[in-house]
């Protein structure tokens, strides 16, 4: 049906290579909202020509579903953005630190390219296989947009009710289908650019995952919202400021997520270590100097000069105990604040007096 090397209206086609792990993704999200239209954000790699015998090659990775604002009716999607920008960025700032890693390690190597946002895909009703008039207009403005630095969108559509007998075996299609439900999903991958500015079909491999990079695990604080609002509430209830970051703790990815905080009055500020799987894993506390920080700083910069001054609290004679998911990140505070002989340090606040906050706005670079 399509040729390998396909040419769009004055452009080559690149090589689409997809993940396995990001059709099952797709499939698992499509069956979940059998009645309504989805999508999700893809993300991946572009590698130049010199790895594709003269064409360049996309990796889709991962599919990366919106935040609980997306709108999901019968012939209408509308992706919400707040978790999937946040998410895209913790894989991006943790493909930096693996790049520098693997780099350090073994050189210049072909995965030495920045992780990027590639285009989304969404699921349309019937077999409305092709990208709509709307999908174009919103993936031109999206390409002529400078502040989106990009050139090109993946736009794969997703269908759902095919027969599940037909067969493509030894054909190149830009499709797949897959199993789903006792009959097909079809997936019509599409690629616009610059050049071309309307869909081309693009022909899909799919790679085993053991063959393709894998990508940082989700953080806790993006994918455990009881639990991050919890813990900001029980924080700001105790009087305390905090902001925060991403942050290379440990030589390996994945990277912690810190919490810097400090009372009003208090010679010196605490940083709060978790991991990604937090609070499977106990966090770690610092300590620091107090730093003067006026309303427009940089709380990055803060965060790393606080770090670069800060010592590590050791506490396990103070919290001999296991440490289990019913504490708290101000249960670490408090035990720090006595062991350091803090001002300020109060006694915990119950669930049931600890009033709901807003979670706020991370500091990550």
């Amino acid at each position: 049906m399509f040729t390998r090397l396909q040419r769009g209206a004055g452009s080559m086609i690149p090589n689409l290579v997809v993940a396995q792990r990001v059709l099952d993704k797709m499939r698992a999200a499509a069956e979940l909202h059998v009645q309504d239209e989805t999508g999700e954000a893809l993300v991946g790699l572009y590698l130049p020509g010199s790895y594709g015998g003269g064409l360049p090659t996309l990796y889709v990775l991962d599919t990366i579903s919106p935040d609980a604002s997306a709108v999901r009716q019968f012939y209408t999607f509308q992706q919400g953005d707040a978790r999937q920008d946040e998410l895209i960025w913790w894989m991006q700032e943790n493909w930096q630190v693996t790049r520098e890693r693997r780099a350090g390690l073994f050189g210049k190597n072909k995965w030495d390219v920045p992780l990027r946002y590639l285009g989304d895909w969404h699921k349309q009703p019937g077999f409305m296989i092709q990208p709509s008039g709307g999908d174009l207009m919103t993936a031109l403005d999206w390409i002529e947009d400078p502040e989106n630095r990009t050139d090109f969108l993946l736009t794969p559509i997703v269908t759902l009710g095919h027969p599940a007998t037909i067969s493509l075996s030894g054909v190149t299609t830009n499709f797949i289908m897959l199993p789903c439900d006792g009959e097909a999903m079809r997936i019509d991958w599409w690629y616009i650019d610059r050049t071309t500015r309307g869909f081309a079909p693009i022909a899909p491999v799919v790679y085993p995952d053991s063959q393709l990079p894998e990508l940082a695990p989700y953080p806790w604080h993006l994918v455990n919202e009881t639990r991050i609002e919890e813990e900001l509430a029980r924080l700001e209830a105790d009087g305390l400021f905090h902001s925060i970051t991403l942050w290379k703790a440990q030589p390996e990815p994945p990277l912690a997520i810190c919490f810097l905080t400090a009372r009003v009055g208090a010679d010196r500020m605490l940083i709060l270590i978790t991991s990604h799987d937090y609070p499977a894993q106990p966090p770690s506390v610092r300590s620091a100097p107090f730093v003067q920080m006026g309303p427009d700083e940089d709380m990055y910069q803060v965060f790393a000069n606080a770090w670069k001054k800060s010592q590590p609290v050791e506490l396990d004679d103070v919290l001999p105990e296991q440490w289990t998911a019913e504490r708290y990140l101000i249960d670490l505070v408090h035990a720090a604040e006595r062991k350091l002989g803090l001002r300020g340090a109060s006694t915990q606040p119950t669930a049931e007096t600890t009033p709901k906050a807003e979670k706020n706005e991370e500091e990550t670079r």
